[in-house]
């Protein structure tokens, strides 16, 4: 049974399957590199894939839609092809490294970084985020949905802020594309990273960033795009200029059919349904003996993430048990956001962290939840 859904998706719909293989086995070349049949297939498999995004995200113009290998590529572009010493860039303590490391990295080089405490629950007061504005604050940046906890931040807040106070908006939307609507023009977001081996069910490999028309971005890797060949430079435009090097084809054309295959179920169709789950599991897990349950109380504030902590069990072997006793996966740890735990207050033990997906049913929750029971007594028991 897979319940690790906010790190990969699995399994994937039948039809990304046959989108990877026609691409591998029938198609094979490289977009905007030849004039040929295969070539120009390629090319048109790839438009398709950057016109569905647009149209998942209400991005009105494609061609600003960038093709990463996963949301980390796309982090590291929007801030390292933004920001340069001086500028001043807010964020809070429930970010993953993927944001939080390239910042780090930034800081050394003279960029100044605020970190804003969310509270207990994971979720970050707009108002705190709102004191935290200088003079020379260029970007707000934050995950969407919290990749621990589940916790939903109050993105149309924080975008009123950045449009008042002139700064970007950087939204990391690796725990809510595909689960929740993310739209670029409602949140007047300015930079959407976005993976697409998670919700959007595609493979691995495969990612995006969106940068709005008045983002002014510096490519970050340099080589062939295919296009304005004779230039020296690294051409700024988009997207060529910002998609060095091969495609990785037959993953984009699965991402296509990850995103067709969404649209037709509907996204509030796919929340809906692992809302219905986790709260099933959520109900059992209150009935064991001092579980948390991390995270906004309201369940209606967290998406498709459940993350958990037993007095007395560690985390990381509560996971081994479920895995090695009833083949259940599940993440336990840190999951790469250790300021997020320290916020939560599970440093340095981390939680367990059950995240199910579209194909997810009420009995695997139900086995789930009993599974729990039953390893949390086996570890109580043999620890007493």
């Amino acid at each position: 049974m897979y319940l690790d859904n906010a790190a990969t998706s699995f399994p994937k719909p039948d039809v990304v399957h046959e989108a990877v293989l026609h691409a591998m086995r029938s198609v094979g070349a490289s977009p905007g590199r030849g004039g040929y049949r295969q070539s120009l297939e390629a090319g048109r498999i790839l438009f398709q894939a950057r016109e569905a995004v647009a149209g998942l995200f209400s991005i009105p113009d494609s061609s600003r839609v960038i093709f990463t290998h996963n949301a980390t590529e796309a982090l590291n572009l929007a801030l390292q092809g933004t920001l340069a010493a001086g500028d001043h860039v807010i964020t809070t303590t429930m970010e993953h490294n993927s944001l939080l490391r390239p910042l780090y990295a930034l800081q050394g080089k003279g960029v100044e970084l605020s970190i804003i405490p969310a509270g207990p629950d994971g979720v970050v007061a707009a108002g705190a985020i709102q004191r935290a504005v200088q003079a020379n604050t260029r970007m707000i940046a934050v995950s969407h949905v919290s990749n621990v906890c589940g916790a939903i931040q109050p993105v149309q807040q924080l975008a009123e802020i950045c449009r008042a106070c002139g700064a970007l908006f950087l939204v990391d939307a690796a725990q809510s594309a595909g689960c929740l609507p993310v739209d670029v023009k409602k949140y007047a977001i300015d930079l959407l990273a976005v993976p697409g081996h998670k919700g959007l069910l595609g493979p691995g490999g495969t990612g995006l960033l969106y940068a709005a028309p008045r983002v002014s971005l510096k490519p970050v890797t340099h080589g062939g795009t295919g296009t304005h060949s004779t230039a020296e430079e690294q051409p700024l435009v988009m997207p060529d200029g910002f998609e060095a090097g091969t495609h990785n084809l037959p993953g984009v054309a699965g991402l296509l059919a990850g995103i067709e295959f969404i649209c037709d179920v509907g996204i509030a169709t796919i929340h809906q349904h692992e809302h219905t789950l986790l709260d099933q599991a959520e109900k059992k897990l209150r009935e064991i003996p001092g579980v948390t349950i991390h995270g906004p109380a309201d369940p209606s504030e967290r998406c498709s993430v459940l993350s958990f902590t037993a007095s007395g069990v560690d985390s990381a072997l509560l996971a081994a048990e479920l895995d090695h006793g009833f083949d259940i996966a599940v993440r336990a740890g840190l999951h790469c956001a250790p300021l997020a735990h320290r916020t939560l207050g599970t440093l340095p033990g981390g939680t367990v962290r059950v995240s199910p997906g579209w194909f997810t049913t009420g009995n695997d929750m139900a086995l789930f939840s009993d599974a729990v029971v039953r390893c949390i007594s086996k570890i109580r028991n043999s620890s007493g």
